[in-house]
C-alpha cells in the first residue's frame, strides 16, 4: 500500500490521551497511538507530532484560576512536554526512533527546536515530537502544529480527535448533525465551523496546507488516512 503523503504533521489533543479518565493519561491510549504511528512509518511516511496539554493543565481561564494568562500558558507548555515524553516512551517501546524537541530550553530531557535539525531527523525516518508549543504565550498548540507543519514542509496536517470529522453541528449534542467529506477553508469560515483556532486555521489557509480531521481513537484510522482512504474530513 503506497502512502498518499510523504511527510505529515500529526496534531493530537492532550485530552485524547486521557482515554476514559478525567485527568492525566491512559497507557492503553498511548500504546495504541504508538502502534498507529509505527504502522505509517513502516510505509515510509515521515512523521512529526504536536500534542496539547489539556489533560494536565489548561491555562486559558484567568478569572477561574487566578493565574495570569501568560504565566498559565507557560504552565500549559510544560504540560505538552510531559505528554511528549510519555508518547516518546510509548513509541520507543514499539521500536520507533524518536526525538523530542522543545521550544523552551530544557537540555536534560529534550533537544532545542532547530528547524533544520527537525527536518534532518524526519528525513532519517525518526519521529519528531514538538513540545512546548511555539514557546510563546497566547498561542495554542493548534497554532504550534500549523507553524511547525509549514516550517518542515509537511504535505498535510492530520488532526486526530475524538470525532470522526467535521459536522454541521456538534454530533455529541445534535443527533441530526451531518458530516462533511470535504470542505473548503472559505466554507469553514462562512459556516463558523471551529476546526482549529483562527490563528492556526489562517496559517494553513494562507499557506495552502490541507487539514484532515479524523478519529484517532479508532485503531488503524491513521494508516487509512495516509494511504488515501476516505476517512474523516478534508479541509483544503
Amino acid at each position: 500500500m503506497l502512502p498518499k503523503y510523504k511527510r505529515v504533521l500529526l496534531k493530537l489533543s492532550g485530552e485524547s490521551l486521557m482515554g476514559d479518565k478525567s485527568f492525566g493519561m491512559d497507557s492503553d491510549v498511548i500504546a495504541q497511538y504508538a502502534r498507529d504511528v509505527k504502522s505509517i512509518t513502516e510505509l515510509g511516511v515521515q512523521v512529526a507530532i504536536v500534542i496539547g496539554g489539556g489533560n494536565i493543565y489548561r491555562g486559558m481561564n484567568e478569572a477561574e484560576t487566578g493565574i495570569e494568562r501568560a504565566h498559565g500558558d507557560y504552565m500549559g507548555m510544560l504540560a505538552t512536554v510531559i505528554n511528549g515524553m510519555a508518547l516518546q516512551a510509548g513509541l520507543e517501546k514499539v521500536g520507533v526512533y524518536t526525538r523530542l524537541q522543545s521550544a523552551i530550553k530544557m537540555e536534560q530531557i529534550a533537544e532545542p527546536y532547530i528547524r533544520r535539525r527537525a527536518i534532518r531527523h524526519v528525513e532519517k525516518g525518526r519521529v519528531v515530537i514538538f513540545g512546548a508549543g511555539t514557546g510563546n504565550p497566547y498561542f495554542t498548540t493548534d497554532t504550534a502544529g500549523s507553524l511547525r507543519a509549514i516550517e518542515i514542509n509537511a504535505d498535510v496536517i492530520l488532526k486526530g480527535t475524538r470525532v470522526d470529522g467535521i459536522y454541521t453541528a456538534d454530533p455529541e449534542k445534535d443527533p441530526t448533525a451531518t458530516k462533511y467529506g470535504t470542505i473548503t477553508f472559505q466554507e469553514c469560515l462562512s459556516k463558523n465551523l471551529r476546526v482549529m483556532d483562527m490563528t492556526a486555521f489562517t496559517l494553513c489557509m494562507e499557506n495552502n496546507l490541507p487539514i484532515i480531521v479524523f478519529d484517532m481513537n479508532k485503531e488503524g484510522n491513521l494508516r487509512r488516512v495516509v494511504t488515501g482512504e476516505k476517512v474523516g474530513t478534508l479541509v483544503s
